[in-house]
């Protein structure tokens, strides 16, 4: 099973090189997809670089400027599935999500589930390095998405996931809304709305070691508003 495994950047020079080597070194058919954000830093530059050290195995795909993390995840998806990708991963570039976790992800997969989430709230998983304010504002943000879309996974706003090909082939990407880190909360409900079947494995989240979180006030509050909007079309039981 061919999987591709989508790595959204912006500002991620130090972190690049090391992860793409680690994720390629796996046991299983691996492609990377880079979506880098024209980083300042040269991360971009870099992402060109891999791709030419690796030919055939990473793509790089640039985009004119920070446009969310949402549709960096759209662009990575449509490429992998024009690459014939039987799975499509994403995860973070910034090492918080550690590669050796992927194998479980893709075994996940094989046991017949159609979306698998590398959750921290599973038995197993957990935190390293966050600050008491980060984890209950992660908590937080689980149990409202949870308990407003009637969402069963327990890691609602995890980056960290691997789709069966057909989940996303059969998704009108072109309708989600979302584009920031409420982009995952909109995924997910749509997935569990349109009767897949979603699983979890624990990991272990180890927060970023280099350079800068993401995660900002007005991110915050465009989930919360994705959320509600959810759950107004939920309630009105309309297809969203």
């Amino acid at each position: 099973m061919q999987t591709a495994v989508i790595v959204p950047t912006y500002n991620e020079k130090d972190n690049l090189e090391p992860l793409v080597t680690q994720l390629l070194s796996l046991p299983l058919d691996i492609q990377v997809i880079i979506v880098d954000d024209n980083s300042p830093d040269g991360t971009g530059d870099l992402a060109d670089r891999l791709a030419e050290q690796y030919a055939g195995r990473v793509q790089v795909i640039h985009r004119a400027g920070k446009l969310g993390l949402g549709t960096a995840y759209l662009a990575g998806f449509r490429r992998a599935l024009d690459a014939g990708a039987d799975l499509i991963c994403t995860t973070d570039a910034d090492f918080s999500h550690n590669p050796r976790y992927v194998p479980s992800l893709v075994n996940r997969i094989r046991q017949g589930y159609d979306l698998v989430i590398g959750s921290r709230y599973v038995p197993g998983g957990g935190t390293i390095g966050c600050t008491l304010p980060r984890k209950l504002l992660s908590w937080g943000a689980n149990a409202f998405a949870r308990a407003m879309l009637g969402l069963r996974a327990h890691d609602t706003t995890a980056g960290f996931r691997c789709y069966q090909r057909e989940v996303l082939a059969r998704m009108d990407l072109d309708t989600i809304k979302a584009s920031g880190y409420s982009f995952l909360i909109e995924m997910l409900y749509r997935v569990q709305r349109q009767g897949w079947r979603v699983g979890e494995v624990p990991i272990i989240f180890e927060n970023r070691r280099r350079g800068t979180s993401k995660i900002s006030r007005d991110e915050i509050i465009k989930a919360m508003l994705t959320v509600l909007r959810l759950a107004w079309i939920r309630l009105r039981g309309t297809r969203g």
